[in-house]
């Protein structure tokens, strides 16, 4: 009997009660914390106390939490509801068909290096800007294109993932976790980067072989597909693609503009989500207006492209809920407590090691990379120094389990926003992505024993 698998909803919803229940299990308490040179509270080792008097969260918080966590989440369920629309203008006009037939013309032959270059791409980004929430808007455009090149969504949305997710996880400069890792452990930003980038290459060759043997399946054999049979408005393609005419040439370049603005924003200006939001509901009104396509027919595409995201908000909403209920209980900081406690009494290989997997584990609860940072670096870097495990190794650890751990956990709202808007089903994406990890965590691993051996630091 074939057993069904729960909506992706359904799975949220039994993780946030479970989360609720683990409120009631764990007992609660916390580490005093103190502000770093640059006023960031970051907790002090040794100082975990547990709370003498548990307060238990009512069972009704297992639904007062959702509108909690969304109005929590607010700035990325707007901005991809932004994105849907803006994203559904612009192929209204019919530049994104136009330039994916242009695409399929120059590379249909060569779908290998095209992926190659584009997993490269997102991969770059995030070890150096940071970005993440960034890459919602390519979604769309990447599924059509690898259905287009007879692949699935499943391929496109690993091609993303996958190298974003590396990406963090050999960050070169990024400032939401390698800067802010090492700035708590003590350590020149931007140090160790040599052995960061060597790592790089054989994390991207694992990555990119998984993915691409997956697609070369599914271009051979249709019905392999994970997606085989699963309804999706994205699987639909025009027969015929439009030329390259003038406007369109023009759409083209205004959006290319605005993405090379977005780059530049975000690396010299700190952009985030609400000028990012901005410029694509800016760039959907220009688009627009050089197409031809009429005000009012812009307006209606912009409000369908935005209500086919319904469903992708819900569930970064729902996403944020579990970790908000972590909070809520105040069991995070013992978690961590509990989890750290082992690696002080552990040799430096089995420490270094030891780091990666916990970390792994607390990003289920603490999905955000800076905040991961925050709670456990003061930790770990002290408990290094006990086992003989250099700081640098410490945030290493850091960055794989946090980048690397972003693949898979439901909790990570940019993750379950991605899945929602390529229509995939998370039960079917932990089915690709689960090898994967397995061998990526086992590479790194080795990694971090050498490091340990060559004294990185």
């Amino acid at each position: 009997m074939k057993v069904k698998i729960p909506h992706t909803l359904v799975l949220l919803f039994i993780l946030m009660a479970a989360a609720l229940v683990l409120t009631w299990i764990v007992p609660s308490g916390e580490f005093s914390t103190q502000p770093n040179e640059l006023g960031r509270d970051v907790v002090i080792p040794g100082t975990f106390e547990p709370f003498e008097e548990k307060e238990y969260l009512p069972a009704t918080s297992l639904f007062t939490v959702v509108p909690r966590a969304f109005a929590d989440a607010q700035g990325i369920i707007f901005f991809v509801l932004i994105i849907g629309g803006a994203l559904a203008v612009v192929r209204e006009t019919g530049a994104i068909d136009a330039l994916l037939g242009k695409l399929l013309t120059t590379f249909g032959n060569r779908p290998g290096p095209l992926l190659f270059l584009t997993m490269l791409a997102f991969a770059v980004a995030s070890a150096t800007l940071g970005m993440a929430e960034e890459y919602i808007p390519f979604a769309i455009i990447l599924v059509s294109m690898c259905v287009a090149l007879k692949m699935d969504a499943i391929t496109a949305i690993g091609t993303m993932v996958v190298g974003y997710c590396i990406g963090y996880g050999v960050a070169v400069l990024n400032p939401f976790t390698l800067l802010i890792a090492q700035d708590i452990a003590g350590l020149e930003p931007t140090s160790g980067m040599w052995y960061r980038l060597i790592i790089a290459v054989p994390l991207l060759a694992v990555g990119f072989h998984h993915v691409w043997k997956y697609a070369k399946k599914v271009r051979t054999s249709p019905e392999s597909s994970l997606m085989f049979g699963i309804d999706s408005h994205l699987n639909q393609q025009a027969p015929e693609y439009p030329q390259l005419t003038g406007r369109i040439i023009a759409v083209l370049t205004v959006t290319v503009l605005s993405l090379i603005i977005v780059v530049v924003g975000i690396a010299f200006e700190g952009w985030y989500l609400v000028e990012l939001g901005a410029l694509f509901l800016a760039l959907a009104v220009v688009t627009g207006l050089i197409s031809g396509i009429g005000i009012n027919n812009m307006a209606q595409v912009f409000g369908k492209g935005a209500a086919e995201l319904t469903g992708t908000a819900l569930l970064i909403g729902f996403a944020r809920s579990i970790a908000l209920l972590m909070e809520d209980g105040e069991i995070l900081h013992t978690v961590v407590n509990y989890l750290a406690a082992p690696l002080s009494v552990a040799g430096a290989e089995f420490a270094a090691v030891g780091m990666l997997f916990i970390q792994s584990i607390l990003n289920f609860f603490i999905p955000s990379g800076s905040g991961q940072a925050l709670v456990t670096m003061p930790l770990m870097a002290p408990i290094g120094d006990l086992v003989g495990v250099s700081r640098q190794v410490s945030v290493l650890a850091f960055q794989f389990g946090d980048g690397l751990m972003n693949m898979i956990v439901p909790t990570n709202p940019v993750l379950m926003g991605i899945l929602g808007l390529a229509g995939i089903p998370y039960e079917k994406w932990f089915k690709f992505i689960l090898p994967l990890l397995l061998k990526l965590l086992a590479l790194c691993s080795a990694a971090l024993i050498v490091a340990v051996w060559l004294g990185y630091s």
